[in-house]
């Protein structure tokens, strides 16, 4: 705690002792006593303190070397005056005071009852959807940095613009179009922190309470917790091999689909399907918000153009991050929306956070612009694609008769069936052998589930993966 705080100065002045010498030593020894000031802590001067505290320089002398007489400080020529180490300090016992309910709002309560979402914190066999942050080129990454901040850093040092930055935007747009074919210019872009801060926006621009909104079954649990916390009422759309089917039942406000390779099943949309979403969004006036995780991490099949692409009634909402394909902390994700939506977008981000990083945007676009994000890709792409290979002849190995893989050519994860009534039991034994299993059950909403797991694989090396494999067939 700084000496120059204002809890000082009510301590010092509910004092009784006689003299402001006296005083100010009992101010200081019960700060140390209490742990405020810790053992080795540097004191502010003489003449400092002296200020904060209205006395005379010479009075903080004299309470200084009281106390250093006492064994409390230790005064050291030319470095200054510190709390003095090896004191025998007593911890005062707390009591605890009776703590309110609190009470929250229906809305609270909704988000409170999904359980949230839950990102691991750190690679391990075998949490979902971690990039491997090892190979992530950090030399050119501090580079870039370093030449933001020595020429102009004034201009990312600011408050930003709530669509983000220009020439984000602007390498947004064109890798996305040479890379995705999505049509847009760098105005439709809007820089965000991450994909579920864009569900959560689009839910409370577009959501009314009570209003409809579809999901793939299984799906992402992200979207329907978005979506549930804005009040609308969300319902299951059914899978075959093309993809999500368009229900025949009155239309949705909004409807999430992720067509590129659906979440967690893979299974691509199929062409056909795609211009019957499109055909259905037009003739209801619906939204169709296309999710394309993981789309730049394919193995074998490049993945067919985005649904955005397609769409010329300006009726889907595309929307994408930087989390997987540079890294987590970033905290950039990206929204490309029709114009009218741009302005309303932008007046919710104001109150909600503001903007994004002006410095990470920069050097996020200086990394897109440079080259450097479509060769971190390319070597990503190589990286996970054989670690995917070796997951999946290890697995066959020791658990072909266990596990039954999904046929899936994307992404940093791979889903594995499992036979009904292990998943939980086999979790909870995993969790203690040191392996974190997302489970497949808690991604269905209706009552018919499909058991299994998310195997995470892209950052784990080859030897964590046959390792990991070992530890998971010991468990059956």
């Amino acid at each position: 705690m700084p000496l120059t705080s204002v809890p000082l100065i009510q301590i010092f002045a509910s004092q009784q002792a006689r003299t402001r010498r006296e005083k100010l030593c009992a101010t200081l020894r019960q700060l140390i006593t209490e742990g405020s000031l810790r053992q080795g802590e540097r004191l502010p001067s003489s003449r400092l303190l002296a200020a904060d505290l209205a006395l005379s320089r010479v009075t903080v002398e004299a309470a200084y070397a009281q106390l250093e007489s006492e064994g409390c400080l230790l005064r050291q020529s030319g470095k200054g005056t510190f709390v003095a180490a090896g004191l025998a300090i007593a911890q005062p016992v707390k009591k605890a005071l009776p703590q309110a309910t609190p009470q929250l709002s229906s809305r609270a309560n909704q988000i409170v009852a999904t359980g949230g979402c839950n990102d691991p914190l750190f690679p391990q066999a075998f949490a979902a959807g971690s990039p491997d942050l090892r190979a992530f080129p950090q030399d050119i990454w501090r580079r870039l940095v370093a030449q933001r901040l020595r020429h102009a850093p004034e201009k990312v040092m600011g408050y930003g613009a709530p669509q983000g930055l220009a020439e984000l935007r602007e390498a947004v747009a064109r890798y996305l179009g040479q890379s995705r074919g999505v049509r847009c210019d760098a105005g439709q872009v809007v820089i965000l922190t991450s994909s579920q801060q864009a569900l959560q926006m689009l839910a409370m621009l577009l959501c009314d309470p009570g209003d409809s909104v579809w999901l793939e079954e299984p799906g992402y649990s992200g979207a329907h917790h978005a979506f549930v916390s804005a009040g609308a009422i969300p319902a299951a759309l059914e899978l075959d091999d093309c993809g999500a089917i368009v229900p025949d039942r009155p239309a949705a406000k909004l409807v999430y689909l992720t067509p590129s390779h659906q979440y967690p099943t893979g299974v691509p949309m199929s062409l056909a399907r795609r211009l019957a979403w499109l055909e259905f969004a037009r003739t209801h006036d619906s939204w169709l918000i296309e999710d394309d995780y993981d789309s730049e991490f394919y193995y074998g099949v490049q993945p067919a153009p985005a649904l955005q692409g397609l769409d010329k009634a300006g009726r889907v909402l595309y929307l994408g991050t930087f989390s997987k394909t540079l890294f987590p902390s970033l905290r950039l994700a990206y929204l490309v929306v029709p114009p009218a939506l741009v302005e309303p977008l932008c007046r919710l981000r104001s109150v909600m956070d503001g903007h994004s990083a002006q410095l990470m945007q920069a050097v996020t676009a200086d990394f897109i612009d440079r080259g450097h994000f479509q060769a971190h890709l390319r070597l990503m792409r190589k990286l996970y694609g054989s670690r995917r290979e070796l997951l999946l002849t290890e697995l066959s190995a020791r658990l072909g008769d266990r596990l039954e893989p999904l046929s899936q050519q994307h992404g940093l994860q791979l889903t594995a069936r499992l036979p009904d009534g292990g998943e939980e039991r086999l979790t909870q034994r995993a969790l203690q052998a040191g392996l974190i299993l997302p489970r497949l059950s808690p991604l269905y909403q209706g009552t018919a589930r499909q058991e299994g797991w998310l195997l995470g694989f892209s950052a784990l090396e080859p030897a964590e993966i046959v390792s990991a494999v070992a530890r998971l067939a010991r468990l059956f």
